[in-house]
């Protein structure tokens, strides 16, 4: 039976993709593989950079500083003595401190026990390492890459800091804390003289104002920064140049977590000591036995950027045995600057006299107003 065209259904409408267009076989990039693959290799190098002295400065060795006499100071014989300190922190912001007045055996005593800080081993001292919350404790140790393996720890009067140590270290730490305190009372005493010199030449400059607040910056106490300088450091290796390039990088990063009016390190027998601010870097032999006293952030504050804010560290090099170096962080304490100028009004201004505080002017009141209600009630009585 056949169909008829009309009866036939009708075929659907294909919306089918046309094909994808055919890939040509055969053809080479117009790019030389060798051309390609060496700009790569060069684009992708990291070139090596050469900083400019301007930028990254040279060491510059200098004279000595001028040491002086701290007995000189301290009997007000001023007249040759200050004008030396002031051109030597103005210049490098440090000088030299002979015939200080601390005996010999508290320095070698506190030196021998801090021997025992650095015997701790690595796992005791990870409960106490420091980190930006809390300023105390023990550094990272430096590998021997960087040419000196040096120790750190950060030691105050910190009740935490005396917590954390006696849970590590429960039989020597007290010992040493003991020796540590008897040691930065009389440094501070040291300290706090050296301070009223500078004071009262600023005063003469026009800075008396700004040094009046010395007790009201925001430091946190005193401190000492004590280093472990192992004795693989030769004389003949090339740590000469490199290691100390990179000794000066890392400190001008790194600075010194607290903030303090001066610092006074304990050096004897270093070979070097070198001294870091942003204008440059200096370094010199210390005198045997001499305190070497640097400048720190608060009295370049207070005096105007007249002095200028500094880094210094002890360097040792070509010695046979390891060598503990310390230094303490100065910085006056609110109370004892507070109490100072109490004296000093009641000794210029007798009159004023103790003032009275609140309670007891409360409690004054109260009284008063007892005796006026016993007052009036015997009057009405009788």
């Amino acid at each position: 039976m056949a169909v008829s065209p009309e009866s036939m259904p009708e075929k659907p409408l294909d919306f089918r993709a046309p094909p994808p267009s055919p890939i040509a076989s055969g053809r080479r990039s117009c790019v030389n593989d060798e051309v390609l693959s060496e700009f790569l290799e060069h684009s992708l190098r990291v070139p090596d950079l050469i900083l400019p002295d301007k930028v990254f400065p040279k060491q510059k060795f200098i004279e000595n500083p001028p040491k002086i006499d701290f007995q000189l100071l301290n009997s007000m014989e001023l007249s040759d003595s200050v004008p030396k300190v002031l051109d030597s922190i103005a210049k490098i912001g440090c000088f030299q401190l002979v015939n200080y007045g601390i005996p010999g055996e508290s320095i070698r005593s506190a030196l021998a026990a801090a021997t025992g800080i650095f015997q701790l081993p690595p796992e005791k001292r990870k409960a106490v390492t420091r980190s930006p919350e809390k300023l105390y404790g023990f550094e990272e140790v430096h590998g021997e890459e960087e040419g000196e393996v040096s120790e750190e720890f950060v030691w105050s009067r910190s009740e935490s800091l005396k917590l954390e140590m006696e849970g590590i270290w429960p039989l020597g730490y007290s010992k040493f804390s003991e020796k540590m305190e008897t040691l930065l009372s009389d440094i501070e005493k040291v300290a706090e003289k050296i301070l009223f010199v500078i004071k009262e030449s600023l005063s003469k400059s026009g800075y008396e104002n700004e040094m009046m607040q010395l007790g009201q910056l925001d430091g946190m106490g005193s401190a000492c920064y004590l280093y472990k300088h192992s004795h693989n450091v030769s004389a003949n290796q090339q740590w000469n140049n490199e290691s100390l390039s990179y000794d000066v990088i890392r400190m001008l990063i790194r600075g010194i977590d607290y903030s303090h009016a001066l610092c006074l390190h304990i050096c004897d027998g270093s070979s070097e000591f070198h001294v870091y601010s942003k204008k440059g870097w200096v370094s010199f032999c210390p005198e045997k036995d001499a305190l070497v006293i640097t400048i720190g952030d608060q009295t370049q504050a207070l005096s105007g950027g007249q002095f200028k804010y500094v880094i210094g560290r002890p360097i040792y090099i070509g010695e046979k045995e390891d060598y503990i170096s310390m230094a303490f962080l100065y910085s006056p304490s609110k109370p004892s600057i507070s109490s100072n100028s109490k004296k000093i009004d009641e000794i210029d201004d007798p009159k004023k006299g103790k003032t009275i505080s609140l309670r007891q002017q409360a409690i004054a009141a109260i009284l008063l107003t007892l005796l006026y209600h016993i007052l009036v009630f015997v009057y009405n009585k009788f």
